[in-house]
């Protein structure tokens, strides 16, 4: 089962992750919030529509924009609309 770790935290565990430009996209309800925060912080993929980040927070350390995700995507990215992915250090474990 895919999950996505951070400095010893799980950030997300799901089977029903979507993999697209190999990322591993969690469903929102498999994410433990508690370590993000939002951030200010938005990026436009010209077919995946703007991105919205959150900042990772575990033991103290911070892990700026190290997960995004798209609210509102264009019509060819809809399978992954409110998903989360994860950068910058996160280990995703497939």
């Amino acid at each position: 089962m895919p999950k996505a770790i951070w400095n010893g935290a799980i950030l997300a565990e799901s089977d029903n992750t979507v993999v697209v430009e190999g990322n591993h996209y969690f469903p929102v309800d498999t994410i433990n919030k508690q370590y993000l925060t939002e951030s200010n912080t938005h990026t436009t993929c010209p077919w995946k529509g703007v991105a919205s980040y959150y900042s990772i927070e575990v033991d103290g350390e911070i892990n700026k924009d190290a997960a995004w995700y798209y609210p509102n995507t264009k019509e060819k990215a809809k399978n992954i609309e409110g998903y989360v992915a994860f950068w910058k250090g996160v280990k995703v474990e497939a």
